[in-house]
């Protein structure tokens, strides 16, 4: 079941037949995890194209390859000419690219059943984590306050954080409108989504009614 289909075949070369067989595993595996990775996911459409076919792209240079040492090292070195053309991705396309990049290895070496239970587990994992939110990131959001400069802020909305948000931190406080307003910034999670009306209509009768702009947290690019 795990064993490779070119153990039987004969050592001049790969049979067109194994060789198509492969090629379409391995495409059909890439189009997967780029739908994968598209899961409540901001991508652009160009990297789920190059996603869907890298997987088909290793898989042919994987069988050009075939355990020659020197066709192998050019290889190494045209694909580390790539990493200079590119500019860099986040965590979450670097850890997508790998495992495109393991599946296309998988299917060249013929290794077809190994490179399904692959995508299918790790996709199952990714899809696992975004449903469950995992990590919390879908409640933070961003809060802005403004209030007079007369207005001590501190503590002042220590209760109705306490009664709406599961935490509530503040990120800066700057002044504007000539510095006759204070504008804080926090950064908060809900407890319940349904309630950030009666959250904020709470938060106006506090700031005077001044301006309240409420939305997702701005996500950093984290880079590895």
């Amino acid at each position: 079941m795990f064993d490779s289909v070119f153990v039987h075949t004969e050592s001049g070369g790969i049979r067109p037949e194994l060789f198509l067989l492969c090629t379409a595993v391995a495409l059909m595996l890439g189009f997967g995890l780029a739908a994968v990775h598209s899961y409540k996911n901001r991508t652009t459409r160009n990297f789920l194209l190059t996603l869907a076919l890298l997987p088909m792209i290793v898989q042919v240079v994987i069988m050009l390859v075939n355990g020659n040492l020197g066709t192998g090292v050019a290889v190494m070195g045209a694909f580390s000419l790539v990493r200079f053309r590119s500019t860099p991705g986040n965590s979450r396309e670097i850890s997508s690219i790998f495992l495109a990049m393991a599946i296309g290895l998988a299917a060249g070496m013929g290794y077809l059943t190994v490179a399904c239970l692959l995508f299918v587990l790790a996709g199952a994992v990714i899809l696992l984590m975004e449903r469950m939110s995992f990590g919390g990131m879908d409640r933070e959001k961003e809060l802005k306050i403004t209030i007079p400069e007369d207005l001590d802020y501190n503590g002042i909305f220590d209760d109705l954080f306490q009664r709406y948000t599961r935490r509530a931190v503040l990120q800066r406080v700057r002044t504007v409108n000539m510095g006759s307003l204070y504008e804080l910034q926090y950064q908060i999670e809900l407890i319940d989504e349904r309630s950030e009306k009666e959250f904020l209509d709470q938060l106006r009768c506090r700031n005077g009614n001044l301006t309240l702009v409420c939305g997702r947290a701005a996500s950093g690019r984290e880079e590895l």
